[in-house]
């Protein structure tokens, strides 16, 4: 065997999970496009011309991807079938992006002006309650059961965000807490939509909770990511360095670290967080090393990555699938 005949077959792997994930991507798009350009031409118009910068301007497509992928993945034949639930999870998710930005007080996103900061707050809701109704409407044209999990995953996002707020700045949150937080508002439209996936494949029971529990660790994983991405900045990812320190939002890198220090640097830690400022990143930084809480996080997601591995091991071996396993694994620094 040549030396280099292993790297040559490494690249031939990597260009086609590109291949493979840009082919349902660019489906994707051409479908929210012709969605965006219809309602954009007809009475919808006002409202569709507020949000579709947002809708438009890029982002990370997982979910739709996802849905898709956990479709084939679990016996699914024909895309076209569930187009509507990777439009209706886009559709849903940017719906709560665009009242994110309403009361984390955002100015920018992905580039842009939020809605609410060019347009004024009553603009930015019956934009985000008009991508909503327009989610629903898409997840509408499935069975019951498929309806009941869409309601399920949005229902659990609220819970989760006023848990959050519940815990604006709260120093005594615990890992329980986060992960009922973010169960909520992360995890829940992750693994939901998996389920809703696997059911419109027409898929047995088990396979649906095997999505399910896959949906789950990658979502977990992702939210995970998404704590240290705060913490370390990263502007290819969008993720601009602090916004969650200075929201005062109990990431579970600063939890792990506020349960592990003690006496002094306990102290000196909470003082950085109730009173944060930019000029206090390197004490931060000093605090979060002390404490090794970059490393717990980082082995937890690796955890979470690992779990999902093994879940995708019990589906039946598919292109899909393999493809899954490699979003989950690059989710591990967010390369989507």
């Amino acid at each position: 065997m040549r030396p280099y005949s292993r790297s040559l077959r490494d690249m031939a792997s990597k260009l086609s999970v590109k291949r493979g994930l840009n082919s349902r991507l660019n489906l994707f798009e051409e479908e929210l496009e012709a969605l965006v350009q219809e309602a954009t031409l007809s009475a919808e118009s006002p409202a569709m011309s507020l949000a579709r910068g947002v809708l438009l301007s890029g982002g990370k497509r997982i979910r739709p991807l996802l849905a898709i992928l956990c479709y084939e993945a679990a016996g699914g034949k024909d895309v076209n079938d569930v187009m509507n639930l990777a439009l209706s999870s886009e559709l849903i998710h940017t719906a709560t992006l665009i009242h994110d930005d309403i009361y984390d007080q955002s100015r920018f996103r992905r580039g842009r002006p939020t809605i609410h900061s060019s347009h004024g707050l009553p603009h930015a809701i019956i934009a985000g309650d008009y991508l909503f109704a327009l989610g629903f409407a898409k997840g509408g044209t499935y069975d019951l059961d498929v309806v009941d999990l869409i309601a399920s995953g949005c229902t659990n996002v609220a819970r989760g965000e006023l848990q959050q707020f519940d815990h604006i700045g709260d120093l005594s949150t615990t890992p329980e807490d986060y992960y009922s937080i973010i169960d909520g508002k992360t995890v829940a439209p992750f693994a939901t939509g998996a389920k809703c996936a696997a059911l419109v494949a027409g898929a047995s029971a088990e396979i649906a909770d095997l999505m399910f529990d896959f949906g789950t660790e990658f979502g977990r994983a992702f939210q995970l990511v998404d704590d240290l991405l705060d913490l370390t900045g990263d502007s290819e990812m969008g993720k601009p360095k602090g916004t969650d320190v200075h929201e005062g939002k109990m990431t579970l890198p600063l939890i792990h670290a506020l349960t592990t220090l003690h006496g002094t640097e306990r102290e000196q830690l909470a003082d950085v967080l109730n009173n944060f400022s930019d000029d206090r990143w390197n004490e931060l930084h000093s605090l979060l090393e002390i404490s090794n809480s970059l490393g717990y996080v980082e082995q937890l997601i690796r955890n979470h990555v690992d779990r999902s591995q093994e879940i995708l091991s019990s589906l039946p071996q598919s292109e899909a699938r393999d493809l899954m396993s490699e979003v989950a694994l690059v989710s591990k620094k967010r390369r989507i």
